[in-house]
């Protein structure tokens, strides 16, 4: 019911796109730098770990980077980073349109004949589905560049070999199966986040509700939601 609200046609364009464009600063460009640092980092520790648990003379060198970039263009640039997005911004969402919601701004736009809904939903949702997938692309290059320095800096595996492991069996539909997982990603924290937010009742203690109960839900969907998409897109 409250989707049915908030897809409906803005009442002046003009501060619709003046609001999706402040929020995609919020939400997404603000988002990158904690992209990148994880990304960054986990890229590094899937290719050290995988280098230490394939000791074989049977196993080819160039094994780490193709398991790098699979594990990182398959399920982390998509689905682990769409969970740690759900923590920043879902609960973002939620606690700022909470507090508008207890200390009754909502209520003095719905007076005004304003549809609040439609007014401060449609922008978030908007924004992060049309920017997330620019995050995962970048968390897809930063993992793989983790990976890369692991190789560069220090002796466990040669780069050259690395760097020929991501180039074998490689697959694009992969790519594109992430950033596919991605927009349904996106409008499930966006959504979902907003619902609490918009939905809650009491004072400041129901606001940190909300923000918590907005996370756990969008994380349990992302994570059922893979599980769906999986099937569906890999069969």
């Amino acid at each position: 019911m409250l989707l049915c609200r908030v897809f409906t046609r803005p009442d002046r364009w003009g501060e619709f796109f003046k609001r999706y464009i402040n929020e995609v600063y919020k939400l997404g460009i603000d988002s990158i730098a904690i992209v990148v640092t994880i990304s960054l980092f986990i890229g590094a520790v899937i290719a050290i770990q995988t280098q230490m648990n394939i000791m074989s003379p049977f196993i080819p060198s160039y094994t780490v980077g193709l398991l790098t970039r699979e594990t990182i263009l398959l399920e982390f640039s998509s689905t682990i980073m769409a969970l740690i997005l759900a923590g920043k911004v879902g609960s973002s969402i939620s606690s700022e349109i909470g507090t508008m919601r207890v200390t009754e701004q909502i209520d003095a736009l719905d007076i005004m004949g304003v549809n609040s809904a439609n007014y401060l939903i449609l922008p978030k949702i908007t924004a992060l589905v049309t920017f997330i997938p620019f995050l995962v692309i970048i968390s897809m290059f930063t993992g793989l560049v983790g990976g890369y320095c692991v190789g560069l800096f220090t002796n466990i595996f040669p780069v050259s070999r690395y760097t020929y492991g991501l180039q074998t069996f490689f697959q694009e539909f992969y790519v594109w199966y992430s950033i596919i997982k991605s927009f349904f990603f996106g409008f499930v924290i966006s959504s979902v986040a907003s619902y609490y937010g918009y939905t809650v009742k009491g004072g400041a203690a129901e606001v940190g509700k909300a923000s918590t109960d907005a996370v756990v839900v969008s994380s349990v969907s992302i994570l059922m939601l893979d599980v769906l998409l999986t099937k569906l897109l890999l069969q």
